[in-house]
């Protein structure tokens, strides 16, 4: 049934919007809404406009680093192509969370109080949005600045820890910028920005498959259980990224409400999938004739020498735009936690807080370890709480109230007891319960430990939380939770 609540357009602290209603957001100008509701004058856009916005962050140094230790972890080439297929297959759910943006016209955030309840979500927000989308920025600023040493000293200036730091502040600066301008500015920054990163990469791909070695197989191949643990921990280590986006609402939200459901889906998991599997795949081909430890280092020898600036300058340019859509959906995870604080704002808060993590990343810990380790442990609960999600859109078959969803009073639509919707917050406990269980990366639980190594985390924690979800929730659904 369609709510009866009344239809405001607050600004990004939860104020009246000072734009005229119905007035199209423009690229120039910071945009004025936070987590409240779309209104339907204010949707724009085609459901093809979502594939430059996720093509342009998957074109990136990042992808090439993952690409590169699937060899490094004593993975055949062809091994590590078909890890490199399935887990980037998890694109698909990514896609499939986008539908609810134009049912809701909300962002994920708020989309996730039908799943946990207003005072549930606000934790959700806290651990699964903000502190993991804060830990990603850093994780890829990271890696922006290691491009961007090298950059700088082609230019002649010594990469001095004084220069390193503002390297990664000045790199944090840009990236913030895009987000606080929001969502015209991405959507039409990254349009310019895929074709000028997807030309870079086609040199990269030349050079690559010109001096890789297709038969490559390492000193001492893999068999038997050591073969399917490392392959089930490359595949948890790709699919991170694709998981770690539960908040692809958030950028499909503006689209009109009719927008069809599967060219939303398709065309956001196509712009995941497509350049997500061609980088990974540099990555890959790459490992078999350099070093890939150090992929900027080691691929600057089989690139022409002319071109190695620009190849830099692309590695920082994809790292910002796959930066800006972590820090934009970051700043409304912090909004959606309760700060009464502007989009802007919050947005700065996020960076301000990737940036500390980056300078003890680079200057203090080992890179590679580092996102190794991170990538795969944050699987332990994304990976429930993306099934959880995909399984409320299913259940409620993507009827969404962005109105009711926005009312956060007690006794409100999503209040639920207690501000909590028990089965929500037990199916994703138990779902990050049982991941963590068979999870082997910083430690090894139980299960894995049983199977001689073997890291079903991510299996276990997508088939526990939805199905636990769909026992639990089918009373709550019952209870005449608003459809749109």
């Amino acid at each position: 049934m369609a709510s009866t609540l009344p239809d405001k357009s607050p600004d990004t602290d939860g104020r009246a919007a000072p734009e005229p209603a119905g007035q199209q957001p423009r690229a120039s100008r910071i945009e004025a809404h936070g987590i409240d509701r779309i209104p339907d004058a204010e949707r724009r856009g085609r459901p093809r406009d979502l594939f430059p916005v996720w093509a342009a962050t998957n074109v990136n140094y990042l992808s090439l680093v993952l690409g590169g230790a699937l060899v490094l972890m004593g993975l055949t080439v062809w091994q590590a192509l078909a890890v490199l297929f399935v887990g980037n297959l998890f694109w698909c759910l990514t896609g499939f969370l986008a539908v609810s943006g134009p049912a809701a016209g909300a962002p994920s955030e708020v989309i996730t109080r039908a799943m946990y309840g207003v005072i549930g979500n606000r934790v959700n927000n806290a651990v699964t949005g903000w502190l993991v989308s804060v830990c990603y920025f850093a994780l890829n600023l990271s890696a922006a600045a290691v491009a961007a040493f090298a950059l700088v000293e082609k230019a002649g200036i010594p990469a001095t820890v004084p220069v390193e730091v503002v390297v990664i502040v000045v790199i944090a600066a840009l990236t913030l910028t895009i987000s606080v301008y929001g969502h015209a500015t991405i959507m039409k920054l990254y349009v310019p920005l895929t074709l000028v990163l997807a030309a870079a990469f086609a040199v990269v791909a030349v050079s690559v498959f010109r001096h890789a070695d297709f038969s490559y197989a390492p000193a001492q191949p893999l068999h038997g259980t050591r073969l399917w643990a490392t392959a089930l921990a490359g595949v948890a280590l790709i699919a991170s990224g694709p998981l770690s986006y539960t908040t692809s609402a958030d950028f499909s939200r503006y689209l009109p409400r009719t927008a069809s459901r599967t060219a939303v889906a398709g065309w956001t998991a196509l712009g995941g999938f497509l350049p997500s599997m061609v980088v990974c795949s540099l990555g890959v081909f790459g490992a078999t004739v350099v070093d890939m430890s150090d992929p900027q280092s080691g691929l600057e020898k089989i690139l022409p020498a002319w071109f190695a600036p620009v190849f830099l300058l692309a590695l920082v340019l994809g790292t910002i735009a796959i930066n800006a859509l972590t820090a934009y959906s970051a700043g409304l995870a912090l909004q959606a936690v309760g700060l009464r604080i502007r989009r802007s704002v919050s947005v700065l808060f996020d960076g301000t807080a990737a940036v500390a993590l980056t300078l003890y990343g680079l200057l203090i810990s080992d890179f590679l370890d580092t996102v190794n380790n991170v990538l795969q442990l944050t699987v332990v609960l994304l990976g429930p709480s993306m099934a959880l999600y995909a399984t409320d859109i299913v259940l409620r078959r993507n009827r969404y109230d962005g109105a009711a969803l926005g009312d956060e009073s007690r006794g409100g639509p999503f209040w639920f007891r207690g501000g909590v919707n028990r089965a929500g917050a037990a199916a994703l406990l138990l779902g990050a319960t049982a991941s963590a269980l068979c999870v082997d990366t910083l430690y090894t639980g139980p299960v894995a430990a049983a199977l001689g190594g073997l890291d079903l985390a991510l299996p276990a924690g997508l088939l526990v939380a939805s199905g636990s979800y769909t026992l639990l929730a089918r009373k709550e659904l019952r209870a005449a939770a608003p459809c749109a």
